[in-house]
């Protein structure tokens, strides 16, 4: 009898070994393949330009969106038949651009079997419509979809994309702090954090020369889908003319901490967020394609990367930009992995100050944060941007050679989302 239940115990501590071994730990899991796997066969965006300013000002968010998405199905190859569900980030149109959006699909060349959808998470809604497609996958509901993102700050930015709160919500005071400008709240974050506007114009400035040089070295080329026959009027004259748009334009030469230090505070008297160490107002959309590992071997389709893990969390509206902070550990930890694993964090500068003081919060290797610029040099276009952090991020990791990359964002009303990637 004794023997036996010896014998029981060997062989329950075998399979419970054989179990833990079964599950993939750490680096080694995530790098590993499996048929499972939601894949990204294509990712891209068109450039950013200026909200007001630049080329695209003039071509409608709907516009946009349609050309990145003849843009992925043109570089994917993929038949557009196949492609079951289209989901579109988008914070400013009204009706949450859901009418014109099913449109720009058909317009691109969906079938009318392709369904869409539009979402608004404010800042990550990019990010959250990338996650919503491969959750939508792994579940089995469809097989293969588009997580894409839009915004025309151009033409839809301004006082009339928040509403007026009820005398119910203005009645509670967190809830009255959900509506306080991200400026305004960042700003004395800035203060209470006793984050310098030294450091905050340095983080700025260096954020624009990496973006220089990641411009002039043609690191960007791959992620862009140029736009050819744009309409543009010129500010000055009127005058209405047919451009090509094939670069982002609100990056700049010749910017250095010292020039930005000569530029006045944009919230408080005393203060130290500007717009030169803020997010620029931008136009652009991306857009990027999803399926099973076992699909796009199926397709011939080339894989880029896979999707691993994603988090969402809440944080005190008032201290909005702290969203990275609290949703980067916990998409590290669903992924099995350390923060020292990561080769590349894309992380949203809304502003050098919430996005320095996560970093450092994090402990981050600040030479693998943003290695060439983000949103304070190319731009922001909110809804745009968390689609637009995969391409880019997955451009720098297949250019490196490197395999592991986190795009993380705050998000207006106290939110952060992060999620974790693999180059294949």
């Amino acid at each position: 009898m004794l023997k036996a239940q010896q014998r029981l115990s060997q062989v329950h501590s075998h399979l419970a070994s054989s179990e833990v071994d079964l599950i993939p730990r750490g680096r080694e899991s995530i790098l590993s393949k499996s048929p499972d796997d939601i894949v990204v066969t294509c990712a891209l965006r068109t450039p950013f330009t200026k909200g007001g300013k630049g080329g695209l000002k003039d071509t409608p968010a709907a516009d946009l969106l349609a050309h990145a998405l003849k843009a992925l199905l043109a570089r994917s190859k993929l038949d557009s038949f196949l492609v079951e569900d289209l989901a579109v980030g988008s914070v400013l149109p009204p009706g949450g651009g859901a009418t014109e959006f099913r449109a720009a699909a058909l317009v691109a060349g969906f079938p009318e079997s392709t369904a869409v959808k539009s979402l608004n998470r404010q800042c990550s809604s990019g990010l959250q419509a990338i996650c919503d497609i491969s959750h939508a996958i792994r579940s089995g509901m469809i097989e293969i979809g588009i997580g894409a993102g839009v915004e025309s700050m151009s033409s839809q930015y301004g006082p009339g994309a928040v509403t007026e709160f009820s005398e119910l919500l203005d009645s509670h005071p967190e809830a009255k702090s959900c509506k306080v400008p991200m400026g305004v709240l960042s700003e004395q974050m800035a203060k209470d954090q006793s984050i310098s506007r030294k450091d905050q114009d340095a983080f700025a400035a260096s954020s624009y020369q990496k973006a220089l040089k990641a411009q002039q070295e043609g690191k960007f080329d791959e992620e862009i889908a140029p736009l050819k026959d744009v309409k543009f009027i010129d500010p000055n004259t009127d005058e209405e003319r047919i451009i090509s748009v094939n670069k982002d334009d609100g990056i700049r030469d010749g910017i250095t901490a010292e020039s930005l230090g000569k530029i006045k505070p944009a919230f408080a008297k005393d203060g130290s967020i500007h717009a030169g160490n803020a997010s620029q107002i931008t136009d652009g959309a991306a857009a990027v394609l999803l399926m099973k590992r076992s699909t796009a071997e199926r397709l011939g389709q080339n894989i880029v990367g896979k999707f691993v893990s994603s988090s969402i969390v809440g944080v005190k509206p008032l201290l909005m930009g702290i969203g990275p902070w609290k949703a980067i550990p916990v998409a590290l930890e669903k992924a099995g992995i350390s923060k020292q694993e990561v080769d590349v964090f894309e992380i949203n500068e809304a502003f050098a100050s919430q996005c320095l003081w996560c970093v450092r919060e994090l402990r981050l290797d600040e030479k693998k944060v943003n290695p060439n610029g983000g949103a304070i040099a190319f731009g922001h276009p909110l809804g745009c941007t968390g689609a637009r952090q995969v391409a880019t991020l997955f451009n720098e990791l297949g250019r490196t050679g490197k395999k592991i990359g986190v795009t993380s964002m705050c998000v207006g009303t106290g939110m952060g989302m992060a999620a974790v990637f693999v180059k294949e």
